[in-house]
């Protein structure tokens, strides 16, 4: 797992750039707020997380569990959705705003038109919206055990 990036991945980029084409500027990857959001514009007070399917626990068709150390994975993918829940409340209790990008929105058989994408983020991050997801927001089932 050493291999696997938590940052720069290749959705975060396909989107970064296609903010900074639109003009948007933004910091990357801040230490400061819980989390360290993928995208983070401080004068709008939002922070935009681009999560991969896989890692995040997402409910669509990229996700699948692994057939092999099966408790090793259910633990390691109910603590990263319990963890996200609990940075995202983190940041609405300081006052600021949250969009989630899934990486199936960019990829897969259920993708979107990158364009449509980019609208939705653009009229997140210029709106108002405490929070908001692109893609559905349902995540896997966790049990309790976990």
């Amino acid at each position: 797992m050493s291999g696997i990036r938590g940052s720069n991945t290749r959705p975060e980029m396909i989107l970064r750039r296609a903010l900074h084409a639109r003009g948007l500027r933004y910091r990357l990857h801040d230490r400061r707020l819980p989390g360290k959001p993928d995208l983070v514009f401080p004068s709008r007070k939002a922070a935009v997380f681009i999560n991969g399917c896989f890692w995040h626990g997402h409910d669509c068709h990229l996700f699948r569990w692994p057939k092999s150390r099966t408790d090793f994975w259910h633990a390691k993918i109910s603590g990263n959705v319990v963890r996200d829940q609990k940075v995202r409340a983190e940041l609405i209790t300081i006052g600021w705003r949250i969009l989630e990008i899934w990486e199936c929105t960019l990829k897969g058989r259920e993708r979107m038109p990158l364009e449509n994408v980019v609208e939705q983020a653009m009229a997140f991050i210029e709106g108002t919206a405490q929070a908001a997801s692109i893609g559905s927001s349902s995540t896997v089932t966790i049990s309790a055990s976990a």
